[in-house]
């Protein structure tokens, strides 16, 4: 039987999501403010949930793995040759689904929230040493 999948482009305010049903019920596409996400996601069955990997993934990741879902997050670099129209939201939310089903496709792992506290700490400082040795 295969599984659901669902493919969530995220941006700042409104998320687009592209969803294969399993067993080829068929295909759902939908735009879902951030409030929205968590609510409609909850009352889904467990699913395979594919993003691009950026800082705000690994938040949503943690979240759609405490409510029973599989998560995957690709490097963007490697979503966008599933992309086959001009790139818009829907488009990357398609491509996305389409590319987390792939069988030798490389996933990004899961970042913690100490993990992520710990990059920024060393973003600060990289930062702070590049403008204390600027010419």
């Amino acid at each position: 039987m295969k599984r659901t999948i669902i493919g969530i482009d995220l941006a700042k305010n409104m998320f687009e999501v592209y969803v294969e049903e399993a067993g080829g019920q068929g295909i759902t596409r939908c735009r879902l403010s951030r409030k929205k996400v968590l609510p409609w996601l909850a009352n889904r069955a467990p699913a395979l949930v594919g993003m691009e990997a950026c800082g705000g993934a690994h938040y949503w990741a943690r979240e759609l793995t405490k409510l029973g879902h599989e998560v995957r997050l690709i490097a963007p670099q490697y979503v966008k040759p599933w992309v086959q129209t001009n790139k818009s939201d829907a488009a990357d939310a398609r491509a996305i689904g389409r590319a987390v089903q792939e069988p030798g496709m490389r996933f990004v792992g899961l970042a913690s929230e100490t993990q992520q506290a710990v990059q920024a700490l060393h973003r600060i400082r990289s930062l702070s040493l590049r403008n204390r040795t600027a010419l």
